[in-house]
C-alpha cells in the first residue's frame, strides 16, 4: 500500500515554500507579472537556497537524495501559489536535472548540476517543430558531423518555452540522413549563446509569464561534448525527459486546480444574491463539490505516479493517466470557477481568468490529451 502520510521533513519544506512565496512573489506580484509579460527568474536562486532544486539529485552529486514523491509535493505547492513558479521548478528539474542524470555524460553532470542546484542554470527543451508536435518522431532539424569533430545544426523549432533566457537548450536532432521516425535522432545540449541561434517571440492567450519562441538554427556548431547519451538514441532519451516533465506538469495542474477551487469557494461564501450567499444554492454547491472531487482524484493519481517513479516501477500507463486527469481537471475547474464567479472572475484583475487562460495549454503541451488516451489504450493491449 502507498503511504500518504507526508513526512515531517517535507511538511517543513512546504511551510518554507509558503513563506518564500509570500515574501518573494505574492499574488499581487503575480498579477503584475502576468500583465507585464515578465518571468520571475529571481525565484530560481531562492529555490536553490531552500534546497528545492537539489531534492531529486543524488548525494554523490551534492544533492539531497530525496525521491520523486518530495518533488511532486514541492511542485504542487509552488503551483498553488503561482503556476509559473512550478513551471520554473519543473523545467529545471525535468528538462535539466533528470535529463543530465538519466543520459548526460559524467562531465556534463559535474559541470552543470552544481549550478543547477543553486538556481543558476536554466533549461529549455527544444523539441516541437512546425511538422513535429505530438508526432515527436517527425523532427527534421538536422545535425551533421564535422570532419574535425563536432556537429553542425540546421533547422527550426517552435513554441519553445523560456528559450531566450535559457542557458542550455536540450535539442533532439536528426543525425542520420534519411532516417525516419524514432531512428537516427541524437540529443544535443546546446548553450544558448552559441552563434547561429536566432529567436522570435510568439504571442499567446495565456502563460504570459512564460514566453515562447520560434528558434532558428543556422549552421550552429557544437563540439562532441554536447552529445547527451548515445548517438542515434535521442528519441528514447526524449521520451525519458517527457516522462518526468509530464509528471511535473501534472503536479503543476493539480496545484493550480486546487487554487482555482479555493478562489471559487471563497467567492461563493462572500457573494450574495437573493438575500443569501450564492454558496447556499444547491446548483453552486454541486459545481464546487464536483470540482473538488476531480482535484482530489487527480491528486491521488499524481501521488501514485510519484510513488511508482520513486520506487523504480514501470508507469507508462499511470504517467499518461495522471497527465490526462490533472490537466483536464485544471480546465474543468477553471471553466466552472469562471461560471460561479461570473463577471468577478472574468475581470482582468481576477486570478480566475488568468488560471482559465493558462489552463488551455496543459491539455496539449508536452503531449495532447488525445495522445495520452492512445498511450493508455496501448497499455491496455488495444
Amino acid at each position: 500500500m502507498i503511504d500518504f502520510d507526508i513526512p515531517e521533513e517535507d511538511r517543513a519544506l512546504l511551510d518554507s515554500i509558503d513563506r518564500m512565496m509570500a515574501r518573494e512573489f505574492p499574488p499581487e506580484a503575480l498579477r503584475r507579472a502576468d500583465l507585464a509579460h515578465e518571468t520571475p527568474w529571481h525565484l530560481l536562486p531562492r529555490m536553490g537556497e531552500l534546497g528545492l532544486l537539489a531534492l531529486a539529485i543524488p548525494e554523490a552529486y551534492g544533492g539531497l537524495g530525496k525521491d520523486w514523491r518530495s518533488a511532486a509535493l514541492v511542485n504542487e505547492r509552488l503551483a498553488w501559489h503561482a503556476g509559473i513558479a512550478a513551471t520554473l521548478f519543473g523545467t529545471t528539474v525535468g528538462f535539466g536535472a533528470m535529463s543530465l542524470l538519466n543520459y548526460g555524460t559524467e562531465a556534463q553532470k559535474r559541470e552543470i548540476l552544481p549550478r543547477l542546484m543553486e538556481g543558476r542554470a536554466r533549461f529549455a527543451l527544444a523539441l516541437t517543430e512546425s511538422t513535429a508536435g505530438t508526432d515527436a518522431g517527425a523532427i527534421t532539424t538536422s545535425a551533421r558531423r564535422l570532419d574535425g569533430g563536432g556537429w553542425r545544426i540546421n533547422g527550426r523549432k517552435t513554441w519553445i518555452s523560456n528559450a531566450d533566457a535559457a542557458d542550455y537548450l536540450v535539442v533532439p536532432c536528426r543525425t542520420e540522413p534519411g532516417s525516419k521516425g524514432s531512428k537516427g535522432v541524437t540529443m544535443l545540449l546546446v548553450p544558448r549563446a552559441t552563434p547561429g541561434i536566432s529567436m522570435t517571440g510568439l504571442d499567446k492567450v495565456g502563460h504570459h509569464c512564460m514566453p515562447s519562441y520560434d528558434i532558428g538554427f543556422d549552421d550552429v556548431e557544437v563540439g562532441d561534448a554536447a552529445v547527451m547519451g548515445e548517438v542515434g538514441q535521442g528519441f528514447r532519451h526524449t521520451m525519458s525527459t517527457l516522462h518526468y516533465s509530464r509528471a511535473g506538469q501534472a503536479a503543476n495542474a493539480v496545484g493550480q486546480a486546487q487554487r482555482a477551487v479555493d478562489v471559487a469557494l471563497a467567492h461563493a461564501k462572500e457573494r450574495r444574491q437573493f438575500g443569501q450567499a450564492i454558496g447556499s444554492f444547491q446548483a453552486v454547491q454541486h459545481k464546487l463539490a464536483d470540482m473538488q472531487v476531480r482535484v482530489n482524484l487527480a491528486r491521488l493519481s499524481l501521488y501514485q505516479l510519484a510513488w511508482l517513479i520513486a520506487t523504480g516501477r514501470p508507469c507508462r500507463l499511470e504517467a499518461a493517466q495522471t497527465k490526462l486527469a490533472a490537466t483536464e481537471t485544471f480546465q474543468y475547474v477553471t471553466r466552472n470557477g469562471l461560471q460561479i464567479m461570473a463577471s468577478a472572475g472574468y475581470a482582468m484583475e481576477s486570478d480566475m481568468q488568468r488560471m482559465w487562460r493558462d489552463a488551455g495549454l496543459y491539455t496539449f503541451g508536452e503531449g495532447s490529451s488525445e495522445l495520452q488516451r492512445n498511450l493508455i489504450a496501448r497499455e491496455m493491449g488495444l
